[in-house]
Protein backbone atom coordinates (compact mmCIF):
# COMPACT_ATOMS: atom_id res chain seq x y z
CA UNK A 1 0.00 0.00 0.00
CA UNK A 2 2.84 2.40 0.83
CA UNK A 3 4.55 1.61 -2.49
CA UNK A 4 1.35 2.47 -4.34
CA UNK A 5 1.11 5.85 -2.62
CA UNK A 6 4.73 6.67 -3.40
CA UNK A 7 4.18 5.74 -7.02
CA UNK A 8 1.14 8.03 -7.19
CA UNK A 9 3.07 10.91 -5.73
CA UNK A 10 5.86 10.46 -8.25
CA UNK A 11 3.38 10.37 -11.14
CA UNK A 12 1.68 13.51 -9.81
CA UNK A 13 4.97 15.33 -9.48
CA UNK A 14 6.06 14.36 -12.99
CA UNK A 15 2.71 15.43 -14.39
CA UNK A 16 2.91 18.80 -12.69
CA UNK A 17 6.44 19.24 -13.95
CA UNK A 18 5.38 18.42 -17.51
CA UNK A 19 2.48 20.91 -17.27
CA UNK A 20 4.82 23.62 -16.05
CA UNK A 21 7.29 22.92 -18.86
CA UNK A 22 4.52 22.97 -21.45
CA UNK A 23 3.12 26.22 -20.03
CA UNK A 24 6.57 27.77 -20.07
CA UNK A 25 7.09 26.66 -23.69
CA UNK A 26 3.67 28.06 -24.63
CA UNK A 27 4.50 31.40 -23.06
CA UNK A 28 7.90 31.45 -24.75
CA UNK A 29 6.35 30.64 -28.13
CA UNK A 30 3.65 33.37 -28.04
CA UNK A 31 3.43 37.11 -27.64
CA UNK A 32 0.60 39.66 -27.54
CA UNK A 33 0.35 42.89 -29.52
CA UNK A 34 -1.76 45.58 -27.84
CA UNK A 35 -3.52 48.62 -29.26
CA UNK A 36 -1.19 51.38 -30.52
CA UNK A 37 1.84 49.12 -30.34
CA UNK A 38 4.29 47.53 -32.75
CA UNK A 39 6.14 44.29 -31.90
CA UNK A 40 9.34 43.44 -33.76
CA UNK A 41 10.54 39.84 -33.61
CA UNK A 42 14.33 39.57 -33.65
CA UNK A 43 16.41 36.45 -34.16
CA UNK A 44 20.05 36.81 -33.24
CA UNK A 45 19.57 40.59 -33.39
CA UNK A 46 18.05 40.61 -36.87
CA UNK A 47 14.42 41.66 -37.39
CA UNK A 48 12.57 38.74 -38.98
CA UNK A 49 8.96 39.92 -38.57
CA UNK A 50 6.86 42.86 -37.48
CA UNK A 51 3.37 42.75 -35.99
CA UNK A 52 1.23 45.88 -36.23
CA UNK A 53 -2.29 44.58 -35.57
CA UNK A 54 -3.49 43.73 -32.04
CA UNK A 55 -3.70 40.00 -31.27
CA UNK A 56 -1.84 36.82 -30.25
CA UNK A 57 1.21 35.80 -32.30
CA UNK A 58 3.69 32.89 -32.27
CA UNK A 59 7.48 32.83 -32.32
CA UNK A 60 10.27 30.31 -31.91
CA UNK A 61 10.91 29.91 -28.18
CA UNK A 62 14.40 30.53 -26.75
CA UNK A 63 15.59 31.80 -30.15
CA UNK A 64 13.36 34.74 -31.04
CA UNK A 65 13.14 37.90 -28.93
CA UNK A 66 10.48 40.60 -29.11
CA UNK A 67 10.87 44.37 -28.95
CA UNK A 68 7.93 46.69 -28.30
CA UNK A 69 7.65 50.09 -30.03
CA UNK A 70 4.89 52.55 -29.15
CA UNK A 71 2.60 53.61 -32.00
CA UNK A 72 1.01 56.40 -29.96
CA UNK A 73 1.23 60.08 -30.83
CA UNK A 74 3.78 61.78 -28.57
CA UNK A 75 3.87 65.42 -27.46
CA UNK A 76 7.36 66.83 -26.96
CA UNK A 77 7.96 70.35 -25.65
CA UNK A 78 11.15 71.76 -27.14
CA UNK A 79 13.19 74.25 -25.06
CA UNK A 80 13.09 77.91 -26.10
CA UNK A 81 15.63 78.96 -28.73
CA UNK A 82 16.89 82.22 -30.25
CA UNK A 83 16.38 82.77 -33.98
CA UNK A 84 17.36 85.64 -36.28
CA UNK A 85 15.03 87.16 -38.88
CA UNK A 86 15.96 88.22 -42.39
CA UNK A 87 16.33 91.84 -41.24
CA UNK A 88 18.69 90.73 -38.43
CA UNK A 89 16.16 90.97 -35.60
CA UNK A 90 16.42 88.50 -32.73
CA UNK A 91 13.33 86.54 -31.65
CA UNK A 92 12.69 83.80 -29.10
CA UNK A 93 10.74 80.75 -30.33
CA UNK A 94 9.01 78.37 -27.89
CA UNK A 95 7.94 75.30 -29.88
CA UNK A 96 6.21 71.99 -29.27
CA UNK A 97 6.17 68.91 -31.52
CA UNK A 98 3.63 66.14 -32.06
CA UNK A 99 5.29 63.02 -33.50
CA UNK A 100 4.83 59.28 -33.92
CA UNK A 101 6.63 56.22 -35.24
CA UNK A 102 5.38 55.19 -38.68
CA UNK A 103 8.18 52.82 -39.73
CA UNK A 104 9.25 50.67 -36.75
CA UNK A 105 12.01 48.91 -38.72
CA UNK A 106 13.77 52.18 -39.57
CA UNK A 107 13.15 53.39 -36.03
CA UNK A 108 14.93 50.34 -34.62
CA UNK A 109 17.75 50.36 -37.16
CA UNK A 110 18.61 54.05 -36.79
CA UNK A 111 17.73 54.88 -33.17
CA UNK A 112 17.39 51.40 -31.62
CA UNK A 113 13.81 52.42 -30.73
CA UNK A 114 15.03 54.73 -27.96
CA UNK A 115 12.61 57.65 -27.54
CA UNK A 116 15.23 59.90 -25.92
CA UNK A 117 17.45 59.62 -28.99
CA UNK A 118 14.44 60.26 -31.22
CA UNK A 119 13.56 63.45 -29.39
CA UNK A 120 17.16 64.65 -29.61
CA UNK A 121 16.99 64.29 -33.39
CA UNK A 122 13.53 65.87 -33.52
CA UNK A 123 14.68 68.83 -31.44
CA UNK A 124 17.63 69.48 -33.76
CA UNK A 125 15.51 69.05 -36.88
CA UNK A 126 12.73 71.36 -35.66
CA UNK A 127 15.24 73.99 -34.53
CA UNK A 128 16.89 73.99 -37.99
CA UNK A 129 13.50 74.16 -39.71
CA UNK A 130 12.40 77.04 -37.45
CA UNK A 131 15.68 78.89 -38.02
CA UNK A 132 15.44 78.44 -41.82
CA UNK A 133 11.80 79.57 -41.94
CA UNK A 134 12.28 82.67 -39.77
CA UNK A 135 15.60 83.66 -41.36
CA UNK A 136 13.82 83.86 -44.74
CA UNK A 137 11.36 86.49 -43.45
CA UNK A 138 11.54 89.94 -41.95
CA UNK A 139 10.31 90.42 -38.42
CA UNK A 140 7.02 91.90 -39.66
CA UNK A 141 6.55 88.97 -42.05
CA UNK A 142 7.21 86.48 -39.24
CA UNK A 143 4.60 88.14 -37.02
CA UNK A 144 2.11 88.14 -39.90
CA UNK A 145 2.82 84.48 -40.81
CA UNK A 146 2.68 83.10 -37.27
CA UNK A 147 0.03 80.44 -36.95
CA UNK A 148 -0.98 78.08 -39.74
CA UNK A 149 1.47 79.36 -42.38
CA UNK A 150 4.57 79.23 -40.17
CA UNK A 151 3.51 75.91 -38.64
CA UNK A 152 3.24 74.32 -42.09
CA UNK A 153 6.67 75.58 -43.16
CA UNK A 154 8.38 74.21 -40.05
CA UNK A 155 6.42 70.93 -39.96
CA UNK A 156 7.07 70.11 -43.63
CA UNK A 157 10.83 70.68 -43.39
CA UNK A 158 11.19 68.84 -40.07
CA UNK A 159 9.08 65.94 -41.33
CA UNK A 160 11.19 65.50 -44.47
CA UNK A 161 14.31 65.32 -42.29
CA UNK A 162 12.85 62.74 -39.86
CA UNK A 163 11.45 60.37 -42.49
CA UNK A 164 14.76 58.51 -42.60
CA UNK A 165 14.34 57.62 -38.92
CA UNK A 166 10.87 56.12 -39.39
CA UNK A 167 9.31 59.12 -37.61
CA UNK A 168 6.51 61.40 -38.78
CA UNK A 169 6.37 64.95 -37.43
CA UNK A 170 2.62 65.43 -37.31
CA UNK A 171 2.91 69.07 -36.28
CA UNK A 172 5.66 71.41 -35.15
CA UNK A 173 4.06 74.61 -33.89
CA UNK A 174 5.44 77.72 -32.25
CA UNK A 175 3.30 78.23 -29.16
CA UNK A 176 5.03 81.52 -28.26
CA UNK A 177 7.11 83.85 -30.41
CA UNK A 178 8.53 86.64 -28.30
CA UNK A 179 11.06 89.42 -28.55
CA UNK A 180 14.14 89.93 -26.40
CA UNK A 181 13.61 92.49 -23.65
CA UNK A 182 16.10 94.94 -25.17
CA UNK A 183 14.09 95.59 -28.35
CA UNK A 184 10.59 94.53 -27.31
CA UNK A 185 9.49 98.04 -26.34
CA UNK A 186 10.82 99.56 -29.58
CA UNK A 187 8.89 97.03 -31.66
CA UNK A 188 5.71 97.62 -29.66
CA UNK A 189 6.02 101.39 -30.16
CA UNK A 190 6.56 100.93 -33.90
CA UNK A 191 3.55 98.62 -34.15
CA UNK A 192 1.43 101.13 -32.22
CA UNK A 193 2.59 103.92 -34.56
CA UNK A 194 1.71 101.83 -37.61
CA UNK A 195 -1.75 101.05 -36.23
CA UNK A 196 -2.28 104.74 -35.45
CA UNK A 197 -1.34 105.64 -39.03
CA UNK A 198 -3.80 103.07 -40.34
CA UNK A 199 -6.50 104.43 -38.03
CA UNK A 200 -5.76 108.00 -39.18
CA UNK A 201 -6.03 106.88 -42.80
CA UNK A 202 -9.42 105.28 -42.13
CA UNK A 203 -10.55 108.43 -40.30
CA UNK A 204 -9.48 110.64 -43.21
CA UNK A 205 -11.33 108.41 -45.67
CA UNK A 206 -14.40 108.54 -43.46
CA UNK A 207 -14.24 112.34 -43.21
CA UNK A 208 -13.89 112.63 -46.98
CA UNK A 209 -16.90 110.37 -47.53
CA UNK A 210 -18.89 112.31 -44.92
CA UNK A 211 -18.05 115.65 -46.61
CA UNK A 212 -19.02 114.20 -49.98
CA UNK A 213 -22.37 113.04 -48.59
CA UNK A 214 -22.83 116.44 -46.89
CA UNK A 215 -22.17 118.31 -50.15
CA UNK A 216 -24.53 116.08 -52.11
CA UNK A 217 -27.20 116.57 -49.46
CA UNK A 218 -26.77 120.38 -49.50
CA UNK A 219 -27.03 120.31 -53.28
CA UNK A 220 -30.22 118.25 -53.17
CA UNK A 221 -31.67 120.54 -50.48
CA UNK A 222 -30.85 123.64 -52.56
CA UNK A 223 -32.49 122.11 -55.63
CA UNK A 224 -35.60 121.11 -53.68
CA UNK A 225 -35.78 124.56 -52.05
CA UNK A 226 -35.35 126.35 -55.40
CA UNK A 227 -38.06 124.24 -57.00
CA UNK A 228 -40.34 124.89 -54.02
CA UNK A 229 -39.74 128.65 -54.21
CA UNK A 230 -40.37 128.56 -57.93
CA UNK A 231 -43.62 126.67 -57.43
CA UNK A 232 -44.60 129.08 -54.63
CA UNK A 233 -43.92 132.09 -56.85
CA UNK A 234 -46.01 130.57 -59.61
CA UNK A 235 -48.85 129.85 -57.16
CA UNK A 236 -48.58 133.37 -55.70
CA UNK A 237 -48.71 134.92 -59.15
CA UNK A 238 -51.67 132.80 -60.06
CA UNK A 239 -53.34 133.80 -56.78
CA UNK A 240 -52.68 137.51 -57.42
CA UNK A 241 -54.04 137.14 -60.92
CA UNK A 242 -57.16 135.38 -59.62
CA UNK A 243 -57.52 138.05 -56.92
CA UNK A 244 -57.28 140.93 -59.39
CA UNK A 245 -59.67 139.19 -61.72
CA UNK A 246 -62.17 138.68 -58.90
CA UNK A 247 -61.69 142.25 -57.71
CA UNK A 248 -62.23 143.72 -61.13
CA UNK A 249 -65.41 141.73 -61.51
CA UNK A 250 -66.62 142.79 -58.05
CA UNK A 251 -66.21 146.53 -58.88
CA UNK A 252 -66.94 146.63 -62.57
CA UNK A 253 -69.84 149.11 -62.16
CA UNK A 254 -69.97 152.77 -60.93
CA UNK A 255 -72.06 151.89 -57.88
CA UNK A 256 -69.71 149.09 -56.84
CA UNK A 257 -66.71 151.31 -57.38
CA UNK A 258 -68.12 154.17 -55.28
CA UNK A 259 -69.04 151.72 -52.51
CA UNK A 260 -65.54 150.29 -52.59
CA UNK A 261 -64.08 153.82 -52.31
CA UNK A 262 -66.40 154.55 -49.42
CA UNK A 263 -65.32 151.41 -47.54
CA UNK A 264 -61.66 152.15 -48.23
CA UNK A 265 -62.15 155.68 -46.84
CA UNK A 266 -63.73 154.40 -43.66
CA UNK A 267 -60.93 151.93 -43.17
CA UNK A 268 -58.40 154.76 -43.57
CA UNK A 269 -60.20 156.91 -40.98
CA UNK A 270 -60.33 153.97 -38.56
CA UNK A 271 -56.62 153.34 -38.89
CA UNK A 272 -55.85 157.05 -38.36
CA UNK A 273 -57.84 157.40 -35.16
CA UNK A 274 -55.62 155.36 -32.86
CA UNK A 275 -53.97 156.28 -29.57
CA UNK A 276 -54.50 159.67 -27.99
CA UNK A 277 -54.42 161.57 -31.29
CA UNK A 278 -58.07 161.92 -32.44
CA UNK A 279 -57.56 164.88 -34.81
CA UNK A 280 -57.83 164.61 -38.59
CA UNK A 281 -56.65 167.42 -40.90
CA UNK A 282 -58.16 166.90 -44.32
CA UNK A 283 -58.33 168.83 -47.52
CA UNK A 284 -61.87 169.73 -48.30
CA UNK A 285 -61.61 168.15 -51.69
CA UNK A 286 -60.22 164.86 -50.34
CA UNK A 287 -62.26 161.72 -50.54
CA UNK A 288 -62.29 161.38 -46.73
CA UNK A 289 -63.73 164.91 -46.35
CA UNK A 290 -66.41 164.07 -48.84
CA UNK A 291 -67.30 160.97 -46.86
CA UNK A 292 -67.51 162.89 -43.59
CA UNK A 293 -69.67 165.56 -45.17
CA UNK A 294 -71.75 162.97 -46.89
CA UNK A 295 -70.83 164.28 -50.28
CA UNK A 296 -70.29 161.29 -52.59
CA UNK A 297 -70.58 163.24 -55.83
Amino acid sequence: MEKTNNKGKIIGTVTALIVCVLAFLALSATYVVHQKEYIAVRRFGKIISLAKEPGLYFKTPFIDDTQSISAQIVLYDIPKSDVITKDKKSMIADTYVIWKVVDPVKYIQTLNAIDARAEERIEASVYNATKNAISSMTQDEVIEARGEQLTKLISDEANSDMTGYGIEVVQAQIKALDLPDDNKQAVYERMISERNNIAASYTAQGDAEAQKIHNETDKEVAIVKANAEKDAAVLEAEGESAYMSTLSKAYDTTEKSEFYSYIRGLDAIKKSLVGDNKTLILDKNSELAKILYGNFN
